[in-house]
């Protein structure tokens, strides 16, 4: 059986800006005989991410991701349908997924590295499974709730930058729901600052292209920033830092603004903004959602939960096509995306 794959075809270097052109897109032969334990998969949806870019390079920086190889197919987050099973557990029909799923049309898998995925905790649209009831919104849930220290009743704003992405437009949402009483957003389009508002329930957005962040930031948090969703990094974050309060929180998801940089993760901060931070007693621990295995199942109902009851909106941006995948992944890295950036492999979910 031929199949499409995408491959890494070159490196950006570690300071380079990645282009669809990092990846390209060959026919392999797949077998037709599977053997006792593994699937035959066909791929509905990918799912491309910020935290990839690391997987670009010859050396990811941390022990628990591997980078990619050239001319090896490429891996990530992903979902798809069982066509065929010799796996105890897993049957023709069911629905699975993966954070290492291979960027392949179809594909032959060990049943035991995938986990089963019940359609109706998202009513349908299976690709929430790679955004807001899957990882992304367990990062923003669980960090929120372990690195925010929200009290409900108490008067908290929060600031989420990157707020028009995958956390971010989660995480201001669930910080109203955890209890904040102000959420304000950053981002780089007016586009984005209009729907975090009209439509995700942030109070106010501010457009970093536009205007000064800090006078902005200092005109909407009158009252300074308790909690700090810091999805950016770099200037943006140094600004809103300077305005924490006193014992604040910096609940620290990623550092895309840094990502095609050859510095350590997280970053440190310029020495006056470390000085403020050391100051006022503000927390910032670098957080890992995977250090937290035990609280996916209850995340991921409270996820579906608040998604069935209509109070977390969920966005997310869909290319179409394997072959679109390095354009995908340039156009998340750039802001191109509202919501989860997701690529749409097949859409057919009969068999």
């Amino acid at each position: 059986m031929i199949v499409q794959r995408v491959v890494l075809n070159s490196r950006p270097g570690k300071n380079g800006n990645p282009v669809a052109e990092n990846f390209r897109m060959e026919e392999v032969t797949l077998s037709d005989n599977i053997n006792e334990g593994q699937v035959r998969v066909r791929t509905l949806y990918l799912s491309v991410d910020p935290y990839m870019r690391c997987r670009m390079n010859e050396d990811t920086g941390t022990d628990y991701i591997t980078p990619w190889q050239l001319s090896q197919v490429v891996d990530g987050g992903g979902i798809g349908i069982i066509e065929e099973s010799k796996h105890i557990n897993l049957t023709k029909g069911d629905f699975v997924t993966s954070f290492y799923w291979p960027w392949q049309t179809k594909v032959i898998l060990d049943g035991n590295s995938l986990e089963k995925v019940d359609p109706q905790l998202v009513d349908g649209h299976l690709s929430y499974f790679l955004g807001a009831i899957g990882m992304p919104g367990l990062t923003s849930l669980i960090g929120i709730q372990e690195k925010g220290h929200i009290t409900a009743g108490s008067n908290q704003t929060m600031v989420v930058s990157g707020a028009a992405g995958a956390c971010g437009s989660l995480a201001g949402q669930i910080g109203h729901l955890l209890g904040c009483s102000r959420v304000v957003g950053i981002c780089g389009t007016h586009e984005k600052c209009l729907l975090l508002t009209s439509e995700l329930g942030f109070d106010n957005a501010i457009n970093y292209k536009k205007g000064n962040v800090a006078e902005q930031l200092h005109e909407l948090c009158p009252a300074g920033v308790d909690i700090y969703f810091d999805n950016v990094g770099g200037d943006i974050s140094d600004k809103v830092i300077s305005q924490m309060n006193q014992n604040s929180h910096i609940i620290l998801c990623g550092q895309i603004s840094q990502y095609n940089k050859d510095v350590p993760y997280p970053p440190p901060l310029p020495p006056t903004i470390e000085a403020v931070q050391k100051e006022r007693n503000i927390t910032r621990e670098r957080f890992m959602v995977l250090n937290y295995k035990d609280r996916f199942e209850p995340g991921i109902l409270q996820l579906s939960h608040w998604f069935k009851e209509g109070k977390l909106k969920i966005k997310e941006t869909v290319i179409k096509g394997l072959e679109n995948m390095g354009a995908a992944f340039q156009s998340m890295m750039t802001g191109g995306n509202i919501g989860k950036q997701i690529v749409c492999i097949s859409e057919e979910i009969s068999l």
